[in-house]
């Protein structure tokens, strides 16, 4: 039996298979924009040309069969899918590295410390909250999949800390290294931010 008369005889195999390759060129091409906004331009582009060979694969059974309706919707079905998927992969995979802003007003928790006794890089400033209280002002760079772990211990050490969380581009620094040391980093993440 050829792949037409496979096709002519069970049309949903084809839906289903339209719908899966969506999912998967579409989360690549997420990833992909995101990888490639934090600087990882080779990896971008790697994920890129299997994005690129996935869809004109799916674009091409479509328009080769507009006559069925169902390929369509499964088309958009899996574009649709695909954003949430690719979001999703994006953010359990914590490509880069973020800049966590941390103001305590607690005299006795010595959040710096406490951080830096938990391997955590950290500057500290005095700062002063409306001219009279002397507050903490921590700035802490790490990376993304360790965030969750820094945000939970300082909420722990000190529950009316104020944090913000921001990304960063790019890093340039002696601690930088220290922080590509401190934990394994696959292999496909290693390329060179330029």
């Amino acid at each position: 039996m050829t792949l037409a008369q496979l096709i002519d005889a069970y049309p949903a195999l084809l839906a289903i298979a339209i719908f899966l390759a969506r999912i998967v060129d579409v989360s690549f091409g997420t990833v992909r924009i995101l990888v490639g906004f934090r600087g990882y331009r080779l990896l971008a582009a790697l994920i890129g040309f299997c994005e690129a060979a996935i869809w004109v694969i799916a674009a091409s059974k479509v328009i080769g069969h507009l006559d069925h309706w169902y390929l369509v919707v499964a088309y958009a079905a899996g574009y649709a899918t695909g954003n949430f998927v690719g979001i999703t992969l994006e953010r359990r995979l914590g490509v880069g590295r973020e800049l966590v802003r941390i103001i305590s007003y607690c005299s006795t928790c010595n959040l710096a410390e406490q951080l830096t006794q938990r391997g955590y890089s950290v500057v500290e400033l005095a700062g002063r909250h409306r001219g009279q209280t002397s507050v903490q002002v921590l700035y802490v760079v790490d990376k993304r999949r360790r965030m969750p772990e820094l945000l939970r211990l300082v909420h722990e050490l000190d529950p009316d800390a104020i944090y913000t969380v921001t990304d960063v581009k790019s890093c340039h620094g002696e601690d930088v290294h220290a922080l590509d040391a401190s934990t394994g980093q696959a292999m496909a993440l290693r390329f060179k931010r330029k």
